[in-house]
């Protein structure tokens, strides 16, 4: 156990240096975080009081996104840079409605790894791959993602509140389409991102980039940019709170509701 962290810390592990994973945690009032990470939090917090609900909007969102694909016959999801493991994960939420989905979970944090392969220690329908998402040929091709994945059958693809993390000289369309390319017809982008909403966005905005060295707010017309050639599904791209939401949202939103925006998409 070091700097308040449960149980004993995984090969890897810079505490010097924050991480995506850890600082989201953090923010959520999560135990596996460093002083580094809780710090941006504190910074995250003091900005955009409500960063912590944003997180759950996020975290509600994940669950009526994985309910429609799984509704629609989705039986297999690849959740990229997934963080670390809370509540109603992506494989409960599947299996709740299709006991037979199957998921793998992909992010380059060894924590990550190390939580996400405990919880499914029992698992044979589930897995944790430590890859960065940037490389989708590489982590296409992972004997545990093809183990559990079959690219020729439609695949739930999720990126959630992770793609803002890549900077636009990667060229994060592109990665994204790189893996689109690779799934049949039928197949599913889900997908959220911070966004350029509010002042007080982009003074989250400078201080993610300043102090994490990512976090890129996006409109809401290039956050769509992501799903261009696809088949949106209502509401289309919105404001997470109002993207299929299970009680009324009463305008207007704060700025912690309209902080993300992202949609889900068919590919035809």
């Amino acid at each position: 156990m070091a700097d308040g962290i449960p149980g004993p810390i995984p090969d890897g592990i810079d505490e010097s240096r924050p991480s995506i994973a850890r600082v989201y945690d953090a923010v959520l009032g999560g135990e596996h975080n460093f002083a580094v990470d809780r710090a941006i939090a504190a910074e995250s917090l003091r900005i955009v009081p409500e960063i912590g609900d944003v997180g759950r909007y996020n975290r509600a969102v994940l669950g009526r996104g994985v309910r429609y694909m799984a509704g629609a016959g989705i039986r297999q999801f690849l959740d990229l840079g997934s963080g670390l493991p809370t509540v109603q994960n992506t494989h409960q939420v599947a299996r709740a409605a299709a006991p037979d989905a199957r998921v793998v979970y992909v992010d380059n944090d060894p924590i990550v790894r190390a939580h996400g392969r405990a919880l499914l220690a029992e698992e044979n329908r589930a897995a944790v791959v430590m890859a960065d998402l940037r490389d989708p040929e590489s982590i296409l091709a992972h004997p545990q993602v093809r183990g559990l994945i079959d690219l020729g059958r439609p695949v739930g693809l999720m990126l959630l509140g992770v793609v803002h993390h890549l900077n636009d000289e990667e060229d994060p369309v592109g990665i994204v389409r790189r893996y689109l390319d690779a799934m049949p017809a039928g197949s599913y982008l889900f997908l959220t991102h911070f966004c350029a909403s509010s002042p007080e966005a982009a003074g989250l905005e400078r201080a993610l980039l300043a102090d994490l060295g990512t976090g890129r707010f996006r409109t809401l017309e290039e956050i769509t940019a992501y799903f261009d050639g696809l088949e949106l599904i209502d509401p289309g791209v919105t404001y997470l709170p109002l993207w299929r939401p299970e009680e009324p949202v009463e305008p207007p939103l704060t700025v912690g509701q309209s902080l993300m925006a992202g949609g889900l998409a068919r590919k035809v």
